[in-house]
């Protein structure tokens, strides 16, 4: 069976798509079936595109309108948007300028008075960070200096000695009774209260910071208008904004 294969297989002639003949061969290659499909195919298709758009002309409405037909441009065979005119004079954008700086202006002294009031209560005292305060006393011998006892020189009780405000001496605790939190969990959470108004003043502090800075770069944007020369001396940061060297002009 398998010699029979072979003879046939030797017997059959392998297939040779037919070339242009020798008269036609300025005419380029011959067209095969597969070419003649895609070069069809795509006759059609603009054919039914051109029929599909005729349609579509005849069955439109004369009034009918769009925004889009006035907002758009054709730009290599695409509709575009067109780009809005800027109807605003440089004056006016000065203005505009100048309002929102006074703007950023406002909530930003706004915001130091609420740090000023804030500071106000908390009075800095017991911090996180703050540099500690040294106090220091004075004796007049050695003997003196390991004999020293600091509660009894600030005349206050042993628990009070650590405290940076409200210690009252022992002539006070003794004649007078005690206002405020006593007991260790109103103590407590009266700390934690205290530490979260900390949290809020650093955070109004930042904050004033960051409006001062917004400011800054705007009023910088605002002088950049004016026809006068300049040279940038300092580029312009997260923290700070760019400093420019304009040349003196005499107003008339």
């Amino acid at each position: 069976m398998s010699s029979f294969r072979k003879a046939l297989k030797s017997r059959q002639k392998n297939h040779h798509e037919r070339s242009q003949p020798g008269f036609r061969k300025t005419m380029g290659l011959l067209e095969k079936k597969k070419d003649y499909k895609l070069r069809a195919n795509d006759y059609h298709k603009k054919q039914n595109t051109l029929a599909a758009l005729r349609k579509k002309a005849l069955e439109k409405n004369p009034d009918e309108f769009y925004f889009n037909m006035i907002s758009t441009k054709l730009e290599d065979g695409v509709h575009v948007m067109k780009k809005p005119e800027e109807e605003v004079t440089e004056e006016q954008k000065k203005l505009m300028r100048s309002q929102d700086i006074r703007y950023v202006e406002m909530k930003r002294v706004a915001e130091a008075k609420k740090i000023e009031r804030l500071k106000g209560e908390l009075h800095l005292l017991d911090a996180e960070g703050k540099q500690k305060n040294k106090h220091t006393f004075f004796v007049d011998s050695k003997k003196e200096v390991q004999t020293f006892d600091l509660a009894s020189h600030l005349n206050t009780a042993p628990e009070l000695v650590n405290r940076v405000y409200n210690r009252p001496t022992l002539h006070t605790l003794e004649t007078k009774s005690v206002k405020g939190a006593v007991e260790p969990e109103n103590i407590t959470k009266l700390a934690r209260q205290r530490k979260h108004q900390y949290k809020i003043l650093s955070q109004r502090i930042d904050r004033e910071k960051k409006m001062f800075v917004i400011s800054q770069k705007i009023q910088t944007r605002k002088d950049l208008q004016d026809k006068n020369k300049k040279v940038k001396v300092k580029k312009e940061t997260q923290l700070t904004a760019a400093i420019y060297k304009f040349e003196s002009k005499r107003k008339r």
